[in-house]
């Protein structure tokens, strides 16, 4: 399982008085925007200006309609994980509509599903448990294998900044083997989190591959012409 620390973020310890109004107010208040979280994925982003300079980003997703996602990114699964940015994802049939300049902001997923690099943490320990959630985040990786994403970072972490600094920064995904090291990058991540991208990749054999949009990935396009 992912371990957590706490991060390297000015100032000191929550004070007590503020801990006990935090928690007499989580007795309290509804947060229902939160309790519609039901899917935790970790995959890498990287830079739409930087392709390659990437960050491991912990998604907490929310249904908004049968064709809307949202995401909360965190830097980590701990409880003092830092909120690091934002992604949406939509539908085929939504990506379509969109501007030409706009479908240009967004990735697919098609190559972080089949790679076995994006992932839903699960129970790894009891064996009955770890194949029904296997069999589970697979038939979940055949929706999310078509959907296009919007992602925006807000915190630079990956480079020591200890507040989130600039402009949000535009984000995009992997597309295909050599782009990162892979092997040693995604093998770290799966060590911590007790998951094998090898054998997800086996597992995911059988999702079928949707045709991507000729818009989207800009990024590595746009690198791959200069």
């Amino acid at each position: 399982m992912a371990t957590d620390s706490t991060p390297n973020v000015p100032g000191g310890p929550v004070p007590t008085e503020d801990k006990v109004l935090e928690t007499g107010a989580s007795m309290i208040q509804d947060f229902q925007p939160t309790k519609q979280l039901c899917a935790h994925l970790n995959a890498f982003h990287t830079y739409a200006d930087e392709p390659g300079r990437f960050v491991e980003a912990n998604h907490y997703c929310a249904h908004l309609t049968e064709d809307v996602r949202q995401c909360i990114l965190y830097d980590s699964p701990g409880p003092n994980a830092r909120l690091i940015g934002i992604e949406y994802m939509i539908t085929p049939k939504l990506f379509a509509t969109l501007p030409a300049s706009e479908r240009k902001l967004w990735h697919s997923h098609v190559y972080e599903v089949k790679s076995g690099m994006l992932i839903m943490p699960g129970p790894t320990t009891a064996p009955g448990a770890a194949q029904a959630w296997e069999a589970a985040e697979t038939q979940e990786m055949k929706h999310v294998v078509g959907l296009y994403g919007k992602v925006y970072h807000l915190w630079q972490t990956d480079r020591g900044d200890a507040l989130p600094l600039g402009q949000p920064r535009l984000m995009t995904s992997f597309t295909a083997d050599g782009q990162f090291d892979f092997e040693k990058v995604v093998g770290d991540r799966d060590k911590r989190f007790g998951t094998d991208w090898r054998k997800k990749k086996e597992l995911r054999e059988g999702v079928e591959v949707p045709s991507i949009h000729p818009d989207a990935d800009f990024a590595w396009k746009r690198r791959n012409s200069m």
